[in-house]
């Protein structure tokens, strides 16, 4: 593995031009964060890449490079070449690409046949409804990959943009790890349902991730979640992550019942933080986590709701029950 971190444009066609050089490497990390090498550094870089024929994991971090919608067609075009690559972490958060640079990269991570690997971060790129209907469109093509993290936190993609999503990964089956952030995307309840139902397509899930935060969810967008979470049934491992939502006592104890039906979990991370939950919601938290048998660890963050200290108290007497837990982080 070589590692650079240069700054400017004209490095970064310099450095293309010596990793061009580099034909028997296997392993590829470039750090060029904030440099502001723009859409013709990402071509140059894109072309010097394809060129080494025998890499199999690579990492490139071009976070806030203004590269635009034409900087990731470039780079689009010239990952369709990387046809050895198993492993591909691309972060290009804050590079305004737009919803037609969502796709470019989409068709081009399309055409990597032998990828199992995906790390795709996007934030804070406006790619917006079309942007994720092109991106799942382009993700059922995918049928490689055993683990998945998608990064689209602030993209304005709203409910279609969800259920776009959905349907791509649904098509996923490969799929052992999936992690997907979609905070504030105003996706609401329905959103929030399209998503599941393509998640719990994933007959093959142990791990899964789940970004929801302030996506204007309610308790039904709770219950459908529940409802769906509940078919995948060989997780092993799940981060929820629901804070500063809107879904109340009946959408933390829908939450809790779906949970309570993944009967192989052993590990839960729950954030349910800023979501008008009260005594009766914590109760209904409880008695459903009392029945999590296999978990050996809980992280529990339920800060800025309004339940009192008679509340926290049975909340306290259930999770007693589990008596597999080895690791409890309870944030109150």
């Amino acid at each position: 593995m070589q590692i650079w971190t240069l700054d400017g444009e004209n490095c970064a066609k310099n450095l293309a031009e010596r990793i061009s050089k580099c034909v028997t490497l296997t392993s590829l990390n470039l750090d060029l964060r904030r440099i502001y090498f723009k859409a013709y550094g990402a071509k140059c870089l894109g072309e010097g890449i394809s060129k080494c024929g025998t890499l199999t994991s690579l990492n490139l971090k071009f976070k806030d490079n203004s590269i635009g919608e034409n900087g990731a067609k470039y780079l689009g075009e010239e990952i369709l070449k990387w046809v050895t690559l198993t492993s591909l972490n691309l972060d290009l958060e804050r590079n305004i690409i737009g919803e037609n640079g969502a796709k470019y990269l989409g068709e081009g991570i399309s055409k990597c046949v032998t990828l199992t690997s995906l790390n795709l971060n996007l934030n804070n790129n406006n790619i917006g409804e079309n942007g994720a209907k092109y991106l799942g469109e382009e993700i059922l093509k995918w049928v490689t990959l055993t683990s998945l993290n998608l990064d689209l936190e602030s993209n304005s993609i709203g409910e279609n943009g969800a259920k776009c999503l959905g349907e791509g990964i649904a098509k996923c089956v490969t799929l052992t790890s999936l992690n997907l952030n979609l905070w504030n995307n105003s996706i609401g309840d329905n959103g929030a349902k399209y998503l599941g139902v393509g998640i719990s397509k994933c007959v093959s899930l142990t791990s899964l991730n789940l970004n929801l935060n302030g996506n204007s969810i309610g308790e039904n967008g709770a219950k459908n979640l529940e409802e769906e979470i509940a078919k995948c049934i060989t997780l092993t491992s799940l981060n929820l992550d629901l804070s500063n939502n809107s879904i109340g006592d009946k959408g933390a104890k829908y939450l809790g019942e779906g949970i309570s039906k993944c009967v192989i979990l052993t590990s839960l991370n729950m954030n349910l933080k800023g979501n008008r939950i009260g005594d009766n919601g914590l109760k209904y938290l409880g008695e459903e986590i009392s029945k999590y048998v296999p978990l050996t660890s809980l992280n529990l963050y339920i800060s800025e709701n309004s339940f009192s200290g008679k509340s926290v108290k049975y909340l306290g007497e259930e999770i007693s029950k589990c008596i597999s837990l080895t690791s409890l982080n309870l944030n109150l």
